[in-house]
């Protein structure tokens, strides 16, 4: 089966490729139609819903999957969140979130100024391309959860979704 995942980013290909283990994974670039640094739960999922819509519209006889990173707000702290979607074969759209993080505020007012987390982590963390290696979750979990890892969570909820009411 085609599995088309919306994005060529290495970690959440990865995560898509150990979860759907001997199917063919084909990595697209998807738009999320979100803003580039989604600020909700709401943008957040909406965002790997679009993705995986994309996914699916590219293939007659696959599933598509959308991973989308944000950030968002529990009173006055900001959290890392990520959530998933699945669209299946026939059109059913499954949505899944998982971990999330407190986020040091130092890192709030540059996101507010419309910088993207992976950019500051590289800052931040004095790393490069944190976003497609160990990720947000990877530096201030002190490497015991990684970005795919994180992601490869998310999609083990969908596909249990999925084939649940298959």
């Amino acid at each position: 089966m085609e599995i088309i995942i919306g994005s060529k980013n290495p970690t959440k290909v990865k995560a898509v490729a150990e979860i759907f283990e001997g199917d063919q994974v084909i990595a697209i670039t998807a738009e999320s139609n979100v803003p580039a640094q989604p600020f909700s739960d709401e943008e957040t999922r909406q965002g790997a819903i679009n993705r995986a819509m994309e996914c699916r519209k590219s293939t007659t006889n696959g599933i598509g999957i959308g991973l989308e990173g944000g950030v968002m707000f529990i009173d006055d702290t900001l959290y890392l969140c990520n959530w998933g979607a699945l669209v299946s074969e026939d059109w059913q759209v499954h949505t899944a979130s998982g971990a999330r993080i407190a986020l040091p505020k130092e890192i709030v007012e540059s996101l507010k100024n419309g910088f993207e987390l992976g950019d500051i982590m590289d800052d931040y963390a004095n790393r490069k391309e944190v976003s497609t290696h160990e990720g947000t979750i990877g530096i201030f979990t002190n490497d015991l959860v990684s970005r795919k890892e994180m992601f490869a969570h998310v999609v083990k909820l969908l596909r249990g979704q999925w084939e649940y009411w298959k």
